[in-house]
């Protein structure tokens, strides 16, 4: 999708973030447009908004349909943070492209807290789930917030153990604000909404019109906003086809720091371990290496 649409505002109209909710949303309904495509609007020209190339009442209609939707599904109370916006986290300007919108519930202060991803498959070992309880806890009592993607596994157990080590934890959705996936996690992503932070830069209106193979490509977006979210990734376990080596990726490209646990180069199924440590990942084999190269 090409935008080349003229400029409709001037400079000295303040940001609108109802104006730019519709308009991200009118943008993204065309199955041609990619987020990548959109955030490069704000990389090309810092002062470009999205509203730029909507209409504004096409953007109004847009942004109703959304907070319409999100909100029929029993959330109420969110927010947006905009690229260009004076409480843009500052970290994401280290993504390849950030996101030009994201949807917010909870505590955005969180975002400026030093955090560190854990990730994992979505079918661990037991053992894996003991790890990233381990991790997860470990950073918690540290003050670090434990941020993760909601996903079953691995993600689940990071989520629970921040929480009950009584810290923070971010989780970072693949799916809209509104949606929850797994449903299982249903709960757990209502606490975190009341207690602690969700955000995803998933399009609702565009998410509600396509099918489930195309909404699975919002996920390696998301795994790279994660990424660029937190101060360092940890891979607890995966597979060699896992999602997880997206961010594993990503954290290398964006110059995160990346640890993957040490019983993971002791799987002599898995190939991926040494090949990430040949790149620069860190191997973990106790938490206490964490504080060593984040500190």
């Amino acid at each position: 999708m090409a935008l080349n649409i003229s400029k409709q505002e001037t400079r000295s109209a303040p940001i609108s973030p109802l104006v730019e909710l519709g308009a991200y949303e009118a943008l993204c309904c065309s199955e041609k447009t990619t987020l990548k495509e959109l955030a490069q609007i704000s990389n090309h020209d810092p002062d470009a908004r999205l509203s730029d190339f909507v209409n504004t009442e096409q953007a109004y209609a847009h942004a109703q349909q959304a907070i319409e939707t999100i909100h029929a599904s029993g959330v109420d109370d969110f927010d947006v943070l905009l690229h260009g916006s004076a409480n843009y986290p500052l970290q994401l300007h280290d993504a390849e492209y950030p996101p030009p919108l994201l949807y917010y519930s909870g505590r955005r202060e969180l975002l400026a807290v030093p955090s560190v991803a854990v990730i994992g498959t979505r079918e661990p070992s037991e053992a894996g789930r003991k790890r990233a309880r381990k991790v997860a806890r470990f950073l918690a009592e540290h003050g670090y917030v434990v941020v993760s993607g909601l996903a079953r596994g691995i993600d689940t157990e990071a989520h629970r153990a921040a929480l009950e080590a009584d810290g923070a934890t971010i989780a970072v959705l693949g799916t809209p604000l509104h949606v929850c996936y797994p449903q299982q996690n249903s709960e757990l992503q209502r606490r975190l909404m009341r207690e602690q932070l969700v955000i995803s830069q998933v399009p609702v209106l565009r998410h509600e019109r396509q099918g489930i193979e195309q909404n699975r490509r919002f996920f390696p977006e998301r795994n790279a906003t994660m990424s660029v979210s937190s101060q360092a990734t940890v891979i607890v376990e995966a597979s060699e086809r896992s999602g997880t080596l997206t961010q594993a990726r990503a954290a290398l490209a964006q110059g995160r720091t990346l640890f993957v646990l040490d019983s993971c180069f002791q799987d002599p199924q898995l190939s991926w371990p040494a090949r990430l440590e040949a790149q620069g990942a860190i191997r973990l084999r106790e938490p206490g290496q964490l504080l060593e190269h984040l500190e």
